[in-house]
């Protein structure tokens, strides 16, 4: 579903699988973690890849409905939306390029598997 060209952002909870789904798709995110190492992977989207935004709760705890769209319209609007779109699109490249033969990933998973053949 994130593949499809219509897909303008994804409400996450941040988990790493759907993470690493939405920055090798290209896709901006609102980051919606609940627990264990989502709230980790909410500070790396928002703060340090800048591929998308975290949502706020409010003084009760509750994060409300008005604050879900404020963080959409922060992630598909405006210059903050550019921007956010450029680094998920930045992202996506960098995921490509580590998983294509000779790329990081590759090389990693190679050298993985020849390890293991030689145990």
């Amino acid at each position: 579903v994130l593949a499809h060209p219509e897909v303008g952002c994804f409400v996450t909870h941040c988990g790493w699988n759907s993470t690493l789904e939405a920055i090798s798709l290209g896709v901006p995110l609102v980051a919606f973690p609940q627990w264990t190492d989502q709230p980790t992977n909410a500070k790396c989207v928002a703060d340090f890849w800048r591929v998308g935004v975290r949502v706020k709760a409010n003084d009760r705890g509750i994060v409300t409905g008005a604050e879900i769209e404020y963080c959409i319209r922060q992630v598909m609007e405006g210059e903050s939306g550019k921007e956010i779109k450029r680094n998920a699109s930045k992202w996506k490249q960098v995921v490509k390029e580590a998983m294509e033969e000779g790329g990081s990933s590759d090389s990693n998973i190679e050298e993985f598997v020849a390890k293991l053949l030689e145990s």
